[in-house]
C-alpha cells in the first residue's frame, strides 16, 4: 500500500505543477465552465486515448499521459464546481486553487486507498484499455445524470463518478510509467512535466 500512495502522489503532483503553470498564465478562467462543458472536455480527451491505444503501431505513446494529466484535473476542477458553483467572471487566486486542488485530491487519494483496502489493488492486474473504457463508462453516466438535472435513483452522484476517474487515470499513469521503464525509456512523468504545453 506504502508503494501505491508513493506513485500516487509521484502522479499528481506532475498533474498539479501542469494546473499551478495554466493557472499563471491563464487565471481562474475555467471557473465559467459549468460541468456539461468540462465533462465534454474530458470525454474528448477519453476518446483520443482510446483512439491512440488502438493504433496497433505503439509500444509506449506519451500522447497518452498528457491526456489522462487533463482528465485528471479537468476532473478536479468539475469537483470544485460543484462545491462552489459556476461563476460569470474569474473569482479566486492560485493560492486558493491551489488549496482546492489539495482538497479534492485527498479526498478522492482517501477513496482509493479504502478501495484499495477492500479489493486488494485489482486495478493493477487491469490493462491500461480496460481503465480507459471504465473512463468512458463513468462519463457516459455523468452524462445522463446531468440530463437528468442531477437526479439520480438509486446511483451515485457526479462527483463520486468524477473521483473514479480520477482513480483510474492515475493507475493508467501508474502502468504507463511502468511500461515506460520496461522499455528503458526513461521515466514518462518527468518528460511530461516538462513537454506538456496544455491539458
Amino acid at each position: 500500500m506504502a508503494d501505491t500512495s508513493k506513485e500516487y502522489n509521484e502522479v499528481i503532483d506532475t498533474c498539479r505543477s501542469l494546473f499551478q503553470k495554466k493557472m499563471k498564465d491563464y487565471g481562474s478562467a475555467w471557473r465559467i465552465l459549468r460541468l456539461p462543458s468540462l465533462t465534454d472536455q474530458i470525454f474528448i480527451k477519453a476518446q483520443r486515448i482510446r483512439g491512440l491505444q488502438q493504433n496497433k503501431q505503439q509500444r509506449v505513446d506519451e500522447g497518452q499521459v498528457s491526456e489522462f494529466i487533463g482528465i485528471i484535473n479537468y476532473c478536479i476542477m468539475a469537483l470544485v464546481q460543484l462545491e462552489k458553483g459556476v461563476v460569470e467572471q474569474p473569482d479566486i487566486v492560485l493560492e486558493e486553487a491551489l488549496e482546492l486542488y489539495d482538497q479534492k485530491i485527498a479526498a478522492t487519494k482517501q477513496l482509493m486507498m479504502d478501495k484499495n483496502h477492500d479489493y486488494g489493488e485489482a486495478w493493477r492486474d487491469m490493462r491500461v484499455t480496460s481503465l480507459t473504457d471504465l473512463i468512458i463508462q463513468k462519463l457516459l453516466r455523468v452524462k445522463q445524470i446531468e440530463d437528468n438535472q442531477g437526479k439520480t435513483l438509486v446511483s451515485e452522484g457526479i462527483d463520486a463518478n468524477y473521483q473514479d476517474m480520477i482513480n483510474y487515470a492515475v493507475f493508467a499513469m501508474i502502468h504507463l510509467e511502468a511500461k515506460a521503464a520496461s522499455y528503458q525509456l526513461g521515466p514518462l512523468l518527468k518528460r511530461n512535466s516538462i513537454e506538456i504545453v496544455s491539458v
